[in-house]
């Protein structure tokens, strides 16, 4: 771990104050209850654990604002881990709030924050009794499940998907639903006992303390748990005086040293967000990966892998190559005979799945010795934008089969693939999964999708990478990097030029089908001066699911 741009535990003074005119700390009048109005009805307040910055959110999924760039090396392993911020500090010290400035801050896509306060350990009967009354002390380090803190940031390090519990703080429970994350390249996790474990500090990166002024602190906590929480003032304070101010003198405050940096007064000191985000950007700069040119210059003249599975060229399959591959051919042709060849192609990849002997009675009530699919259930997963395109052709022969989906793009001006947005059917780890692209030339976004299943525990041997023409540079590359992923596809071709076009190919299959989606797109509302063409900056507004593309 490298160090930060300062000395261990150097205290960085801030350049204003907290609080507005007068250049006072902060106003404690201001920040109390208000006297006489009655308490306020009970609120359900959970723990907050999420990824920022989302440019569009709904109840059901998040669009981000920019790509996602490799986190895995040619070899499809992850080289560099995700960046972890430690951030500590008393109760209602304004940690959340740092890490909102960092975030905004660091402009960057894809960063984690991960809450301790999701990681209450479930009380027994007596506990939550105990809880009822203010006598339980959760500002204790055994009122916290670290096993599973550590677990969860370890994997979140990792690149993995995690879950993380949703803590009711009115019911002092878990909630059933648990939150899922996924894909970091910063992760700032915050939490009063933030550097209480040894090994929990082993995996922060960078550490801070933000150090905020005890008066002020319990303030905050009272306006926070009587309006927010629905706490009574004289419970809130018995709370404070019995269990929190000790347990920060007991617990908290010592780990104060343990900081690489310590930042007094909290949101106010802009001098210690800027330093702190200049020195994660520039660990963000050597964790840079370039993956396409790897891939572009590696694996060549080897043999095919036994892995790879082409559909046999019967003269029906190449009379369709022929049809698809001429420049003169129609687009309601091309189209017709596309769809033919994926149809085939679902169907053979089929064949790859496990089956096991059944028998069955026949209406003449005879037994059949027959097969039928030992798996759980097959999912189908499209790498947009041109992997949609074999969707119909899958539910036609796959019958209730799930759709799940990832949009990666290639970034005009690295060259690399950078992952969106991606919509996974629950317990997908459980699945077969038919993995849905049209063309792969380098494979570098197929092994970007590759990596997105295995982050979400999908056993490597239960992919079926499915594409409708190849190059031999992706299959290589896709092979070397995850040998037991199964490819299949309708054709191989041999070149891929400057521009990572497959030569001689059958040019680009999904611009084909844009006047379909131009159709929709305007029909769902999408307006006609704005049609994206997939573009890296006009895609954004357009929200999928499995009906195909919704504007919102």
């Amino acid at each position: 771990m490298s160090s930060p741009p300062s000395y261990p535990g150097i205290r960085i003074s801030g350049c204003r104050a907290l609080g507005a005119e007068g250049g006072n700390a902060e106003s404690l009048d201001r920040l109390l209850p208000p006297v006489g109005t009655g308490h306020s009805p009970r609120k359900r307040t959970t723990s907050q654990c999420k990824s920022e910055p989302p440019l569009l959110r709904t109840s059901k999924r998040t669009i981000y604002t920019a790509g996602r760039p490799p986190w895995y090396n040619e070899h499809g392993t992850q080289s560099k881990e995700a960046f972890a911020i430690g951030l500590g500090g008393g109760s209602a010290s304004g940690k959340t709030t740092v890490a909102r400035m960092i975030i905004e801050a660091l402009d960057v896509p894809w960063v984690v924050l991960l809450s301790m306060d999701s990681f209450y350990k479930v009380l027994t009967e007596q506990q939550q009794e105990q809880a009822a009354h203010n006598n339980f002390n959760f500002d204790h380090p055994d009122a916290f499940d670290f096993d599973l803190i550590i677990s969860t940031l370890k994997k979140l390090k990792q690149g993995k998907s995690v879950k993380v519990p949703v803590y009711d703080f009115t019911t002092h429970s878990r909630k059933r639903d648990w939150k899922t994350l996924y894909g970091a390249n910063v992760i700032i996790f915050e939490g009063i006992m933030a550097f209480a474990d040894k090994t929990l500090l082993e995996l922060l990166d960078m550490k801070i303390f933000v150090d905020t002024d005890s008066d002020i602190r319990l303030v905050r906590r009272l306006r926070r748990d009587i309006s927010e929480r629905g706490r009574d003032i004289e419970g809130v304070i018995k709370q404070y005086n019995k269990f929190v101010k000790p347990s920060f003198d007991q617990y908290i405050q010592p780990t104060m040293r343990l900081a690489d940096i310590v930042v007094p007064r909290g949101s106010g000191n802009t001098v210690a967000i800027d330093l702190i985000v200049q020195h994660v950007h520039s660990q963000l700069e050597e964790r840079e990966l370039s993956v396409r040119a790897a891939l572009a210059s590696a694996h060549q003249c080897h043999p095919l892998p036994q892995t790879l599975s082409v559909l046999k060229s019967t003269p029906q399959v190449r009379g369709m190559h022929t049809i698809i591959r001429d420049k003169e051919t129609s687009r309601d042709e091309f189209i017709f005979y596309s769809k033919r060849l994926m149809r085939l192609l679902i169907e053979h990849a089929l064949s790859f799945l496990p089956f096991q002997d059944c028998v069955v009675r026949t209406p003449q009530g005879q037994d059949y010795a027959g097969k039928c699919y030992a798996g759980k259930q097959i999912t189908g997963v499209s790498i947009l934008r041109a992997g949609e395109t074999m969707e119909p052709a899958l539910r036609a022969v796959c019958k209730d089969v799930r759709i799940g989906t990832i949009l990666i793009q290639t970034n005009q001006l690295t060259g690399e693939p950078e992952l969106h947005y991606l919509r996974l059917p629950k317990d997908i780890s459980d699945d077969h999964v038919i993995l849905m692209d049209c063309t792969v030339s380098t494979g570098a976004a197929a092994m970007m999708a590759v990596r997105v299943l295995l982050d979400h525990d999908v056993p490597e041997d239960k992919i079926f990478l499915l594409s409708l023409l190849m190059a031999e540079m992706g299959v290589h590359s896709v092979a070397y990097a995850f040998p037991r992923v199964r490819i299949i596809t309708t054709a191989v071709d041999k070149r891929v030029n400057d521009l990572f076009r497959i030569i001689p190919g059958i040019g680009e299959a999904a611009q084909a089908l844009q006047p379909c989606m131009r159709a929709r797109w305007v029909a769902l509302g999408g307006p006609t001066t704005h049609w994206p063409a997939f573009s890296r900056e006009l895609w954004r507004p357009l929200l999928w699911d499995r009906r195909g593309p919704r504007w919102q």
